[in-house]
């Protein structure tokens, strides 16, 4: 059974009233009395007086923005300034944070239509080593949605470590940029640009950890469900970078993991034992096996990837085989929860997930892809401005 969160009753509210209660219905008071004022001279015929202005509502409304600002701003934690390159460097309250930007952004930006642009005059570096749809799509759309200026770098452009050394690129391109989004290989050069740079460094996707991936799928299932914590996550494929990052942010947040893997297939031992550790600390369940029967029973979410990575081509034939009896179906998804849902990162291959689940009502795939906009949107803005969100936190 899902943990629920208790509220505190709305008697407790009134036996103690915010300290600067009453100076905000002062201020409210104050606007209100110069708006009337104001409309008293127009029906009079009369010009309006800026002093009323300077004298009435100027002060009133600067003491209402202050407040609102410091309320909003109360346990607020800044991260500008901060590299992303993996969700094991970021807090529980960091990461529902983020993940509060990011429906924060789809609200106004998507549901109400609001021209938000709070990067105009910022710049973003995106270096691709890897072919990307959902990455550079969500980065470039996301960025110049806020007002700034993304800059798409292919590895024609820009050859990392090759033409020039890593720290010379990290150099000149941070003398360039206010901000890089890297797709790399090897996590190591994600380390280098964060160490030689002197902009935010955010991880687009490296062989270790994807974790704009995560946020997504998160994003995705706080939207469904309503709340993350107690949720259990069955993972059914490779020990890839996607369940290294959900090894990583799973816990922080209240959701516990389980991980079915071929022989031969797991994760990788450093980050198991890390991950391991941070379910210990947060009180969560973390369960690996090679039977994916054994993982998915009782889960709320049914999620599995690509067999064959970028890089693993010439493995194909060896994974297909080692990977038999992992494709996620109806029939797997007998022992899992009444209200299973499925997740994939895409692009998918049949022999991971067959039609029946991946076009089926269980399948979350689609609003998953789009909110990758909202969750990178969530991240550059946060490492390069404090954002005050205006829509109510979710009850992660």
């Amino acid at each position: 059974m899902r943990a629920t969160k208790a509220t505190l009753p709305t008697s407790a509210w009134r036996l103690a009233p915010p300290p600067d209660l009453w100076e905000q219905l002062i201020a409210v008071s104050k606007v209100t009395v110069a708006i009337m004022a104001l409309l008293r001279f127009a029906a009079r015929g009369k010009e309006l007086v800026p002093g009323v202005f300077r004298q009435s509502v100027f002060p009133a409304v600067q003491v209402l923005g202050q407040k609102s600002w410091e309320r909003h701003m109360s346990g607020h934690v800044s991260m500008v300034g901060r590299n992303f390159l993996t969700l094991k460097d970021f807090s529980p309250s960091e990461i529902q944070q983020i993940l509060w930007t990011a429906a924060d952004l789809k609200a106004r930006i998507k549901g109400t239509g609001e021209l938000y642009t709070p990067l105009v005059g910022k710049s973003a570096g995106l270096i691709f080593q890897k072919r990307s749809t959902r990455t550079r799509l969500s980065t470039e759309t996301g960025v110049g949605l806020l007002g700034g200026q993304p800059c798409f770098l292919s590895p024609d452009d820009i050859h990392l470590g090759v033409n020039e050394t890593v720290k010379d690129s990290a150099k000149v391109l941070s003398g360039f940029v206010d901000l890089i989004l890297a797709r790399v290989y090897g996590h190591e050069d994600l380390e280098s640009l964060a160490t030689e740079g002197s902009v935010p460094i955010v991880n687009g996707l490296s062989e270790l950890y994807h974790p704009l991936q995560i946020l997504a799928d998160m994003q995705t299932l706080q939207d469904h469900f309503g709340s993350l914590r107690g949720l259990t996550v069955a993972w059914v494929g490779d020990g890839n970078n996607i369940i290294h990052s959900f090894m990583m942010g799973a816990p922080k947040l209240g959701v516990n993991l389980k991980i079915a893997t071929p022989k031969g297939y797991e994760t990788y031992p450093n980050v198991t034992k890390d991950a391991e550790e941070l379910a210990k600390q947060y009180g969560t369940q973390m369960y690996h096996t090679n039977d994916p029967r054994d993982a998915c029973e009782g889960a709320n979410v049914l999620v599995t990837d690509t067999w064959i990575s970028m890089g693993q081509e010439e493995e194909k034939l060896d994974r297909l085989k080692a990977f038999q009896g992992y494709q996620v179906t109806h029939k797997l998804g007998e022992v899992a929860a009444k209200d299973w849902v499925f997740l994939h990162c895409l692009p998918r291959k049949q022999e991971e997930v067959d039609d029946a689940v991946f076009y089926s009502d269980r399948s979350l795939v689609w609003p998953e892809a789009e909110n990758r906009k909202w969750t990178v949107m969530a991240v550059i803005l946060s490492l390069l401005k404090d954002h005050v969100c205006t829509t109510p936190k979710p009850d992660f």
